[in-house]
């Protein structure tokens, strides 16, 4: 349900009603602008961790390639390595969060990113130099799950929606200037240094979660926990006990249809965009023969949509509230798409043709991922972590899966079209499903 607007550092009532009876409501941190400030940046910078990992390493794709004597084609393994290490990692970190709080697995993480790093920058064969980029992957993973949580235990209603919007806004920037920074360095040094290189930003993350990261998790009371049979062992017996409880909380999320449905819409609406980004190549650079640069600058203005989008949403979610803004973003988003689909398979003579319609499906994508994230989470405050892990997983499962679908499509023009306007005809879809759920948390809070 979303809450009435109120002061991030007041206890929300929404959250203490939503944590289970075993969960104490959290001793929230005092939060005065600055330090919200503060903390977006700190939760943005550990979810954009995934993307430089990909993003700055991938102009040396074939200079590695090259030096391990291996084909393009394998070389990509080191992508999808690090895509199936955060899948996995994410799936471990969001229980292990709820049960020993918010800090300790983001520590954790973010030392084995910096280990698998500087193991990847002296990898001497390709099957190594995957091995380690897929524990890069687990450790990274910490980062958008914990930021999720964190989130999620101190807001509710439209300040998370607005908050989730502006980490999209620090999360969009890195993917736009990493590859060119990745491709001077590569260019300077070589593909070892890159990998060195994202070990320094990593420990930079983990110095600054280790000293400005709050415990925010919701304290769990000693009856939450069954005793122990013997007095020998009772902190280890309450840990193993509340960490299979954590880990069990997956069966009650992956029952709750109303779940489902939100976690769905954003993994759907980020299937958008992965479908762009394996077509627009062939799409937007091939066909309408733009030059490298021409192509990166066309590129980093689409980039821009998604962050204008999410940050319009912070500006109009306090007014509106997330229900409407989600309904509003899904409702956009299939017009545009089928605007767009019109304007590929028409082929006209203007690349902008084509731009327009789909610069404005990106932004609409906006309204829905935030928004679509708050709302799945709002009722999950004792099992954040866990909620947080499987949006994450559907979203990367949808995005990855539909975005290589793409690819056996064909990766032209009716391969993109056919996937935009049947994603966002889906979330039409799960959108009707949670109709009276959304109806239920309609309350438009005070500005």
């Amino acid at each position: 349900m979303t809450a009435p607007s109120r002061p991030p550092h007041t206890p929300s009532s929404s959250t203490a009603s939503s944590t289970t009876p075993g969960a104490a409501a959290p001793a929230r941190p005092a939060m005065t602008g600055r330090s919200t400030v503060s903390l977006i940046v700190l939760l943005g910078s550990m979810a954009a961790l995934g993307a430089v990992t990909i993003d700055l390493y991938l102009p040396a794709l074939p200079q590695v390639a090259a030096d391990l004597g291996t084909t393009p084609a394998r070389a990509q393994m080191t992508i999808t390595g690090v895509l199936v290490g955060a899948a996995l990692g994410q799936l471990l970190v969001g229980p292990l969060s709820d049960a020993f709080g918010r800090r300790r697995p983001a520590v954790i993480g973010f030392s084995v990113y910096v280990l698998a790093c500087l193991l990847c920058a002296v990898a001497p064969n390709l099957p190594s130099l995957v091995a380690f980029r897929v524990l890069a992957g687990v450790g990274a993973s910490a980062g958008a799950v914990i930021g999720m949580a964190v989130i999620r235990d101190l807001f509710v209603g439209p300040q998370a929606a607005r908050l989730m919007s502006r980490i999209v806004l620090v999360i969009g920037v890195a993917p736009l200037f990493a590859p060119t920074v990745g491709g001077v360095l590569d260019s300077w040094w070589g593909w070892r240094p890159v990998l060195a290189v994202l070990a320094v930003v990593g420990v930079l993350v983990l110095v600054a979660v280790h000293r400005r990261l709050p415990e925010t998790r919701p304290e769990v009371r000693p009856d939450a926990v069954p005793e122990p049979r013997t007095p020998s062992e009772p902190v280890t017996r309450s840990r193993a006990a509340l960490v299979r409880r954590t880990f069990a909380g997956y069966g009650a999320l992956l029952r709750d249809r109303r779940f489902l449905a939100f976690a769905a819409m954003p993994g759907l609406a980020m299937s958008v965009i992965l479908s762009y980004v394996a077509t627009s190549p062939f799409v937007l650079g091939e066909t309408y023969e733009l030059s490298s640069g021409a192509f990166a600058a066309l590129f980093a203005v689409n980039g821009t949509a998604l962050i204008g989008g999410s940050q319009l949403n912070a500006a109009l979610v306090g007014r509106f509230g997330s229900p409407a803004l989600l309904r509003l973003g899904v409702a956009l988003a299939c017009a545009f798409a089928l605007l767009t689909a019109a304007a590929l398979l028409a082929r006209p003579g203007s690349v902008f043709v084509i731009v327009v319609p789909l610069y404005l499906l990106l932004g609409s994508l906006g309204l829905i991922m935030p928004n679509s994230v708050t709302l799945a989470l709002e009722p999950y405050g004792a099992s954040a972590g866990a909620a947080a892990a499987l949006v994450t997983a559907v979203q990367s499962g949808f995005g990855g899966g539909i975005g290589t679908l793409t690819g056996v499509l064909g990766g032209d023009h009716e391969a993109m079209a056919a996937v935009v306007v049947t994603v966002t005809l889906l979330n039409v879809v799960l959108l009707f499903t949670v109709r009276r759920s959304l109806a239920r948390s309609s309350e438009v809070p005070s500005p």
